[in-house]
């Protein structure tokens, strides 16, 4: 207990925000490893709160003392901290006989709860806790939305119901069972996000600057939830709240980062190509390049935005850090690249799962008409040039070409058996939605079985042909 409370004191004499939060971490740490485990037994229910309240209550390095309501506010939290850990270690020491505490992790986020409810009481009143604290609020947050998490997968164990996926899958859920813990998780985290967000004190001193960080809590919150939805209240809670807050890049890396690709990956799912790549970009531009998980999470959304709003592709050197990611997105990019439209759908086919279940396989099957045109790219430029006129010095590109050609094309590169090829009149439509879609230009002469197409380096629009 004395080493817990000593980095107490010199947190509240340096007003050092992260020290301070590190008290209240229930998990071992690097630095720290068996702290959480002699804090708890260093007491017992009984006198629990009267050794807390006499280390809280001495004088910090300074030589000042914490006002009485301060004191008594920080009590309460340390008490609820110590009893959470005592929650946590009878489930840990179940598991260490190979057993399962029933019911043991719903305990230990009701206990977490109550610590993180103290701590939110300690902001109340004009006497509350100083901004400077606000990181103590993170870990709160942070360990509610675990011990939540897990409370629901044990419940799931015990009923034989199916909650969270796993693995790549890391903020979306496959099948929804009862997650009652996490969504009470959720309403705790956006008590959080209200206390800091309502606070009206100079920047300085407001607890604004813990928004990003919550709001982060929120969205990863939610998103385990299926409920991304409400993540559009978070951001027009933000908006409105932008006049008396510091730019976001007034922010830490971190903050700004996973904010960018969550905002990213929000206007995704609506279909907002241009303003989720900007996002997304910006994430990128400012991840570490040492974090390859965070880095291959940013790219499984920015690939396909570029792939709708500029056509471009990833190369393999982008993709060699990432194997996961070079195994879903290299065979498409190639097929797509080459204009095989049969590799294609094969493509699409074997990375069927993975793509429904980060919701990027309809973004991506719109890929095919990028390939669908760069076949027919290939079309064009195989059928060479006119017959050089009189005078001519620039040969020019042959910009009539049979419909017959392209159809045959596109048979070919479907690779599909007899009986079930593309009719003419089909491949004709086909050849009209991409020209309606702006990439190709020209037109199509029925009368004459032929595409018209545009010349001077524009029929096929940022290809340069």
């Amino acid at each position: 207990m004395e080493d817990l409370f000593n980095d107490f004191r010199e947190a509240q004499t340096l007003e050092s925000g992260s020290l301070l939060s590190s008290t209240l971490i229930p998990a071992p740490t690097k630095e720290k490893p068996g702290r959480p485990r002699s804090f708890f037994d260093s007491s017992n229910h009984h006198r629990v709160r009267a050794d807390i309240h006499s280390r809280v209550a001495r004088p910090l390095l300074s030589g000042r003392k914490l006002p009485k309501d301060e004191v008594k506010a920080w009590v309460d939290v340390y008490v609820a901290f110590w009893t959470a850990l005592g929650e946590l270690n009878a489930v840990e020491n179940a598991a260490s006989y190979g057993s399962e505490y029933p019911a043991g992790w719903a305990k230990v986020y009701d206990a977490w709860k109550q610590m993180s409810l103290a701590l939110i009481r300690g902001y109340s009143g004009k006497g509350g806790f100083s901004a400077w604290t606000v990181p103590c609020l993170y870990t709160a947050g942070k360990y509610a939305r675990i011990f939540a998490m897990r409370a629901d997968e044990q419940a799931a164990r015990e009923k034989g119901d199916v909650t969270y996926s796993s693995g790549f899958q890391d903020d979306l859920v496959e099948d929804i069972g009862q997650n009652k813990n996490l969504e009470d998780a959720a309403r705790l985290i956006n008590q959080i996000f209200g206390l800091c967000v309502s606070d009206r004190s100079p920047i300085e001193e407001s607890r604004k600057w813990g928004l990003y960080n919550t709001t982060n809590l929120l969205f990863k919150t939610y998103f385990k939830l299926n409920s991304i939805s409400l993540s559009k209240n978070i951001l027009r809670a933000l908006k409105v709240s932008t006049g008396d807050m510091p730019p976001l890049e007034s922010f830490p890396k971190s903050h700004i980062v996973t904010f960018n690709y969550y905002v990213g990956v929000i206007h995704f799912l609506e279909e907002d190509y241009i303003t989720a790549e900007n996002h997304l970009t910006s994430a990128w531009q400012l991840c570490l390049t040492t974090a390859t998980k965070n880095r291959e999470l940013i790219l499984t959304y920015l690939i396909p935005c570029h792939l709708l709003t500029t056509h471009t592709l990833p190369s393999a050197k982008l993709l060699a850090p990432f194997p996961r990611l070079q195994r879903l997105f290299g065979p498409l990019s190639s097929c797509i690249r080459r204009g095989d439209l049969a590799g294609f759908d094969a493509a699409m086919a074997a990375g069927e799962d993975e793509f429904v279940k980060r919701r990027i396989y309809l973004t991506l099957e719109r890929g095919r008409d990028i390939a669908l045109r760069n076949l027919l790219r290939k079309v064009f430029l195989v059928g060479g040039f006119e017959e050089r006129k009189e005078g001519q010095e620039t040969p020019v590109r042959r910009t009539r070409i049979p419909v017959a050609e392209f159809s045959a094309a596109v048979k070919l590169s479907s690779r599909a058996l007899p009986g079930e090829q593309m009719e003419d009149d089909e491949v004709e439509c086909l050849l009209a939605n991409m020209i309606y879609k702006n990439l190709m230009k020209g037109y199509i002469s029925r009368e004459r079985g032929i595409v018209v197409l545009s010349g001077k380096g524009i029929a096929f629009p940022e290809t340069g042909v």
